[in-house]
């Protein structure tokens, strides 16, 4: 029986809070409760003698407390009854009990666990011996080592077999009336054509192709063709700049880019082939470019380089064999900000990143034949790798593949396409969930009979937005599923399971199979034991779908990742794990910011500005941010000789918009004499949050700064630009 005394005031966090606030907060939780949060516990809340059966508890797993309904501890929201009333069967896991043995099993008999899993869930051509080699500590983990598979065979060819006439993409264009929909059998034909045609092109086992393609069939279809021929795509994001184009082409040293003449997204078009073509005057090692015609327009095509898709894909057969591939040959290169301002490549392989997509499609959104999925994301970020592409595929389910915004034609536009599809699972970031709450409810009346999981991604979803996602997208009739993870992660590493876990919002709640979270303090560096603390986030052993090295430079992953803390996987994150063990993620403890579930290093930014020839000095920080989660704001000491103007700062805006892409642009740039800075130099970013933040009263000892009165005039110029 839980303790119903109120308990004690929360002490200091140990490390810098930068994800969102949460307006339900159950991490220590105060005698004078929000009156959301009451709202939702009389709402949802389940007494004692309604909920699942009760074990004894281990240290394992934590207490399901909640006991006194007058003043609960914490709000436990299990999955709705009409959630499992209207399933087709029911969740592949049948309780809390059966998740509690299999997680016990996952962390303390991992090769067992994963060996077994790896043999449900994927096909293999040669069966594996060794489950596991490697360590956390040493940076050399690997994963069923003697087996070889194909991703393509796996994602495409078995269903293809089975079901040929099973939809496998349905396609939402731009405008609504222009979709498709493509079958397994249509599938694998366009993907051994493609993959023919990038044989044609000099394209070899282990080569690098560069993928620069709006969310279409083609990117999907570009995605299984590379991998059917054992070459690693190198997905970059199509908002991405000219510039960040060329330096992951060069750093990946693809050999083919595949890109569009346009793209089209929110009605707007997109120069995808001018960026591609920009990109490339400096990439002489780049020797085809495959170009898909989305629009018609007039784009220049350089004789020998460019070739258009639609008449090279006519000359070849519609079946090409699938190459065998070691289960640690690479996958894929998908780049991801980092703290010195250079992106690095994380490389991902083919077994155990398979393992861990299919695994958690299964498991975390409860996917049954017949499913139809539809994740948001963009297959330039890790989202969309995974779970537009590879987890509904091995699944061998029906992916959605939307090319536009949540607010084109309308605000209803996320809406129209569940229900015109019968989507049964629904995976988005809270930045468009914010916007469409804002738009209001009115364009969220469709019925969505077929929903039953609705999925966040990104960052912490907060109490409000939870609510209205539970409740009004939802009708309180789908499991929310508070998702946590990285791009180094591969997949889902802390999350619900649909129609299991019990949730809170806000709550990433409970790890996945094979993760054992720590929460470590920052400053000893040991583990804290134990509920009802507080630190930063690592992994106490390796998963499958890890992440395995940084292209290039192994090095620099082990001291990003493997070094800070040594034996264990350091997320950057900070987390709290509170009374019942559930997890509540703080956001990120480095120089990253989050914007729209974006991780945005702040270096590459203050590179990006540091460009432009009137710029001495730039530092960046995140600031809360109301749609997005953080935006990033930018402090600049400009050359002498710069007369100070709104024209100027438009100037470095438009800068880092060119440099890494629109969704870089600071949101405010401040001219300021100079920046905080130590008498080493270092830069004082804690002091222009504090500012930004408006509490100039907890600016600590600002006398070891070399100018200690540069925080007085920044404060001023931030004041003055507030009030305009």
């Amino acid at each position: 029986m839980a303790d119903t005394a109120a308990p004690a005031a929360p002490a200091a966090p140990k490390v810098p809070v930068v994800a969102e606030a949460h307006e339900v907060d159950t991490f220590r939780m105060k005698p004078k409760l929000p009156p959301l949060f009451l709202e939702l516990f009389h709402r949802y809340y389940q007494p004692p003698s309604q909920r699942p059966k009760k074990e004894a508890q281990s240290n394992f797993f934590p207490r399901w407390a909640c006991e006194d309904e007058q003043l609960p501890p914490a709000l436990s929201c299990y999955p709705p009854i009409k959630m499992l009333s209207k399933h087709p069967s029911k969740p592949h896991i049948s309780s809390l009990e059966e998740y509690q043995q299999m997680y016990k099993e996952s962390v303390t008999e991992p090769e067992k666990f994963w060996g077994t899993k790896a043999r449900e869930l994927l096909t293999w051509q040669r069966d594996f011996e060794t489950v596991h080699s490697g360590s956390l500590l040493n940076g050399d983990n690997a994963w069923f080592l003697e087996g070889q598979l194909n991703a393509s065979y796996n994602c495409v060819d078995r269903w293809a077999i089975k079901d040929p006439n099973r939809a496998a993409i349905i396609y939402e264009a731009d405008e609504p009336s222009d979709g498709r929909t493509l079958t397994y059998s249509e599938l694998l034909r366009e993907v051994c054509k493609t993959a023919y045609v990038l044989k044609q092109m000099g394209v070899r086992k282990g080569d690098s192709v560069a993928i620069y393609l709006p969310m279409i069939p083609e990117a999907i279809i570009a995605l299984m063709a590379c991998v059917r021929i054992g070459a690693v795509h190198s997905v970059v994001f199509a908002g991405f700049s000219a510039d960040s184009l060329r330096d992951r082409v060069i750093d990946a040293q693809s050999k083919v880019v595949i890109t569009t003449d346009e793209g089209k997204r929110g009605g707007k078009l997109i120069g995808t082939k001018k960026i591609v073509d920009d990109a490339l005057k400096q990439c002489p090692d780049i020797s085809h470019v495959l170009v898909y015609k989305r629009t018609g327009a007039d784009v220049p095509m350089t004789k020998g380089r460019d070739w258009w898709w639609h008449e090279e894909v006519e000359k070849w057969p519609s079946y090409i064999a699938p190459e065998p591939m070691n289960s640690e040959d690479p996958l894929f290169l998908l780049y991801t900000s980092g703290s010195t301002g250079k992106p690095k490549g994380v490389m991902h392989t083919t077994g155990g990143y398979l393992v861990g997509a299919a695994a958690t499609g299964k498991y975390v959104f409860d996917i049954h034949d017949g499913d139809r999925y539809f994740c948001g994301g963009d297959v330039g970020w890790i989202t969309g790798h995974t779970y537009v592409v590879y987890a509904p595929l091995l699944l061998g389910v029906s992916t959605v593949v939307f090319e536009g915004t949540p607010a084109y034609p309308n605000f209803s536009r996320y809406w129209d396409i569940i229900d015109k599809h019968n989507v049964t699972q629904f995976y988005v970031a809270p930045t468009a969930l914010r916007l469409l709450k804002r738009a209001g409810d009115d364009w969220a009346k469709n019925e969505m009979k077929a929903l039953r999981v609705l999925g966040s991604v990104g960052e912490p979803i907060a109490a409000e937005i939870w609510k209205w996602y539970f409740e009004v997208v939802g009708k309180e009739e789908c499991h929310v599923v508070d998702t946590y993870w990285q791009t180094e992660t591969g997949c889902n590493v802390i999350t619900p399971l649909a129609g299991v876990t019990p949730t809170k919002p806000g709550s990433a709640s409970l790890p996945f199979f094979g993760i054992e979270p720590a929460i470590i303090d920052p400053v000893s560096g040991e583990e804290i034991y134990g509920n009802d603390v507080e630190g930063v986030l690592a992994f106490k052993q390796p998963w499958p779908s890890m992440a395995r090295t940084v292209w290039g430079s192994h090095k620099r992953y082990m001291d990003t990742y493997l070094n800070v803390y040594p034996g264990y996987y350091f997320t950057g994150d900070g987390a709290g794990r509170d009374h019942e063990g559930f997890y509540w993620i703080r956001g990120r403890v480095d120089d990253v910011v989050n914007v729209s579930g974006h991780r945005l290093s702040t270096a590459e930014i203050e590179a990006a500005l540091l460009e432009h020839h009137s710029v001495a000095e730039a530092a960046v920080v995140g600031v809360t941010d109301e749609l997005t989660g953080q935006a990033v704001n930018a402090f600049v000491a400009v050359k002498d000789g710069n007369e100070v103007t709104d024209a100027l700062r438009k100037e470095f805006i438009l800068q880092v918009r060119k440099s890494i892409g629109p969704f870089a642009a600071p949101k405010a740039v401040y001219i300021v004499p100079d920046l905080p800075k130590t008498r080493s130099g270092k830069i004082m970013r804690r002091i222009l949050r504090k500012i930004l933040a408006g509490e100039e009263d907890q600016l600590g000892d600002t006398t070891t700064l070399s100018d200690p009165t540069i925080v007085n005039k920044i404060i001023k110029v931030v004041h003055d630009a507030k009030k305009k």
